[in-house]
């Protein structure tokens, strides 16, 4: 039996949390916690990359960050419903 962590398992999980959390400053404060990782993620990635593969995905690299930067600032049930449209995402993607 496999029981490895698998990547959308975890994300699914934590935009659950998300969507089941009552309280909404908690909720926004899971949605920013999001973010920074998800900015920490992809600092990361950006600094492991060679000088060919930066110019490659800078493209890919700016679309995340705009992304991620539309995020700021969401209210609870914008937080709620993004999460939810992101696990349906996830569920939809599934093999």
């Amino acid at each position: 039996m496999n029981k490895s962590v698998k990547t959308d398992d975890v994300i699914f999980n934590f935009f659950k949390q998300i969507c089941d959390e009552k309280d909404d400053e908690k909720c926004v404060q899971l949605g920013n916690q999001w973010i920074d990782a998800m900015e920490l993620n992809l600092n990361n990635i950006e600094k492991n990359l060679d000088e060919n593969d930066k110019i490659k995905h800078k493209d890919d690299i700016q679309n995340n960050r705009n992304h991620l930067n539309s995020l700021k600032g969401k209210s609870s049930s914008e937080w709620r419903e993004y999460a939810t449209t992101c696990m349906i995402e996830i569920i939809d993607n599934k093999v």
